[in-house]
């Protein structure tokens, strides 16, 4: 990662915690930390202005808002570099049309506003499912996100459109010193037949072994160094990621672009671990 990492702030406990989460990977990755705070955060995810809003008093809790973010960061750590940014935009519209700049785009699991109680707050998922860089949504437990268990987990679906999301999974280890789990979930509708033949279990246990290895084989060539270790599971692949993302720091997952749409498209699987994952979630588009 040699472009700076961007954060949306909007002064909320979770985008505070994804400021924190940022600050450490910036520094872990020895590159410069962007704060944005679009100053239409507040009414974003709820509220609507009221008539008698007063234009001053929101740009000054604006200047609040972003130069709190960076004192914080500072007090985090005097490594990294660190500055801010004030647009009057929209929040999700303007980090998307910030990431082609960034390494990755963090951001917090929902935001200010009167649907902060929802799982993933509207400004998360969309840039998730539209940005053109990674983006880290920052959830899940305290012990996941500090850290704590060396580990991420890449989830693995088609070996052909694995390479960026291995690549930034593998870069990610070898910055944190931590281990790799590539995941793949494999089902059988076989099974369900009376009589069903055990050669075709095994059959089918078999290629999802081998689509691990493929994707991953890469990877594990350029960084010898990093511990990798598959875990091929039969079973409903969300249940399976949201599982293995109970001893992870990172989860790791990719996202299909569908042909004439803009940004992303995100399929079932990215809402489930983005919405219910105990650890940060690393969404990487496919090129």
């Amino acid at each position: 990662m040699d472009k700076p990492l961007i954060v949306g702030v909007d002064g909320s406990d979770p985008s505070l915690r994804a400021l924190d989460w940022a600050v450490d990977e910036a520094a872990a990755h020895g590159v410069p930390l962007r704060v944005v705070h679009a100053s239409r955060w507040e009414w974003y995810e709820g509220h609507e202005p009221s008539f008698g809003i007063n234009r001053p008093s929101v740009e000054v809790l604006s200047d609040h808002i972003a130069a709190s973010a960076v004192e914080r960061a500072l007090r985090r750590t005097t490594a990294v570099k660190v500055t801010s940014e004030i647009l009057p935009e929209d929040p999700a519209l303007a980090l998307v049309r910030l990431s082609p700049e960034a390494g990755a785009i963090v951001v917090g699991s929902r935001g200010r506003g009167e649907l902060a109680e929802l799982l993933l707050g509207s400004v998360s998922l969309s840039v998730a499912a539209h940005a053109a860089s990674p983006v880290i949504v920052v959830r899940g437990r305290e012990e996941n996100v500090t850290g704590g268990f060396h580990t991420v987990v890449l989830g693995i679906d088609e070996p052909e459109e694995a390479a960026p999301s291995t690549e930034f999974a593998f870069h990610e280890a070898q910055t944190l010193n931590a281990a790799v789990t590539a995941v793949h979930a494999w089902r059988c509708p076989a099974r369900e037949v009376p009589d069903f033949p055990t050669t075709v279990h095994e059959d089918h246990q078999r290629r999802a072994a081998a689509q691990v290895d493929e994707a991953v084989r890469d990877a594990t060539a350029a960084r010898p160094e990093i511990t990798v270790h598959r875990e091929i599971a039969e079973g409903h692949a969300r249940a399976v990621l949201l599982d293995a993302s109970r001893t992870a720091d990172l989860l790791v997952v990719g996202a299909r672009r569908r042909k004439g749409h803009v940004g992303m498209q995100l399929g079932p699987v990215n809402h489930a671990v983005l919405h219910h994952a105990a650890c940060p979630v690393a969404v990487v588009p496919h090129t």
